[in-house]
């Protein structure tokens, strides 16, 4: 019986290694990408900068546009790495609870 355990226990180290592992490697990819985003857009808008006729605007939807769709799927790659819940998730819950309650107690204090 000690022995199945043991095994058990191994395999379970084992996959929880490749399970991290796998997400280290989304984690890094998503990163890559978003650091590949920022210095093409980047360089993008200085060149753009650069060849400005005179008179002529920086802020049109022409110059923005691959940063907008891009962007777009930089969200969606961000929601695949990071859940959907990353930015309303339970902890965030918790915490805005533990705020309302601590600014309702103030106020019955005052």
């Amino acid at each position: 019986m000690g022995l199945i355990m043991k095994e058990f226990s191994n395999y379970n180290k084992e996959e929880a290694y490749f399970r991290a592992k796998k997400k280290l490697e989304k984690l890094v990819g998503f990163y890559w990408h978003f650091g590949i985003f920022l210095a093409v857009n980047i360089f993008l808008w200085v060149v753009i900068a650069i060849n400005l006729s005179p008179g002529e605007s920086f802020w049109t939807f022409g110059h923005f546009t691959t940063f907008l769709f891009w962007g777009i799927g930089i969200v969606f790659h961000f929601m695949k790495v990071f859940g959907s819940s990353f930015l309303f998730g339970k902890k965030w819950e918790e915490r805005k609870i533990k705020q309302i309650m601590e600014k309702e107690k103030k106020q019955q204090w005052q």
